[in-house]
């Protein structure tokens, strides 16, 4: 069975339950105590299963066991992925990661950032678990475009995503030296969530995570409590979905759409009613043409910046 034909049906996801992925080394460490308390405080009201990568000795490298029994054989990786998958093939860790995944309506992830991005296991993560024939892969039946961006095989689910930072809300601001979070998770929320249907909710952030002391921690434990108390209610970003035409005949999107800009918060709709000429948020970003923080946000040199 070819891997562009198996998604269909894509994958419903069970109401009311959540995967929490967890990619951090340490227990017992700021990331540790925001996992336990975070999946405590969400199994009140969800059926919450976890993924906990680097406890669970997680191999993050995709490679020939992938493959099942076309190892060897000629041909691009992410098909003949998705061809083990279609037969039943791929590992059982893999199947495994699959199946939370594919019952969860909620996902969240939570991991440090490291050099301005995800762990490497998280990243191995979303290369052997989001397989082409599980998570994409097939045509829209209508428009004959493939069903990504805003539709494929997880589309029903929303994630938020928890990233512990060492820097603080200025330096990776709008205008930070470190480029903007939101501008850096871009890959993960479009470009892996959004790309296989899933939407996401506004970032949670904790920035100066290495210089907090014990109340800074309890702040933070409780203001993820707080968010998680409501995360059901809470509105998704609205990304462009591909499938609604603002890119049709190319990749890029269309010339009269936002003329002249080239920031990436072109590819998010107007929260209310038609686009105006500087589009969703605005030139600069969506706190104003400084991009800044409110003054009580004092700059702090981060422990360790982007580095584990």
């Amino acid at each position: 069975m070819s891997s562009s034909t198996t998604l269909a049906g894509a994958h419903p996801p069970t109401p009311g339950t959540a995967l929490w992925v967890h990619a951090h080394p340490r227990h017992r460490s700021l990331n540790g105590r925001l996992f336990q308390e975070g999946v405590r405080e969400l199994s009140g009201r969800w059926e919450v299963v976890t993924s906990d990568l680097y406890a669970q000795g997680f191999d993050p490298v995709l490679g020939d066991r992938d493959l099942g029994e076309r190892a060897g054989q000629p041909g691009g990786i992410a098909e003949l992925v998705g061809e083990a998958y279609a037969e039943g093939s791929l590992p059982a860790d893999v199947r495994a990661e699959q199946a939370k995944l594919a019952a969860a309506q909620l996902l969240v992830l939570q991991f440090p950032l490291w050099w301005y991005g995800p762990p490497a296991v998280l990243k191995g993560w979303f290369d052997r678990v989001l397989t082409a024939g599980f998570a994409y892969g097939d045509l829209d039946p209508d428009l004959a475009v493939p069903r990504r961006y805003g539709d494929g095989g997880l589309v029903g689910r929303r994630a938020l995503v928890v990233v512990t930072a060492g820097e603080d809300a200025r330096s990776i601001g709008a205008r930070g030296i470190s480029g903007d979070l939101e501008s850096l998770l871009f890959p993960l929320t479009h470009g892996v969530l959004w790309y296989v249907g899933i939407e996401t909710l506004d970032l949670h952030v904790v920035h100066d995570a290495d210089a907090l002391d014990a109340r800074g921690v309890e702040r933070e434990v409780e203001r993820l409590r707080k968010r998680l108390s409501t995360v059901d209610a809470e509105p998704v970003r609205r990304f462009r979905r591909l499938r609604d035409g603002d890119y049709a005949g190319t990749r890029a999107l269309r010339e009269d759409l936002l003329p002249g800009r080239t920031d990436l918060g072109i590819h998010l709709l107007a929260p209310d009613g038609p686009e105006g000429p500087e589009g969703p948020e605005g030139p600069e970003g969506p706190e104003g043409p400084a991009g800044d923080p409110p003054p009580s946000t004092a700059a702090s040199p981060a422990r360790e910046g982007p580095r584990p």
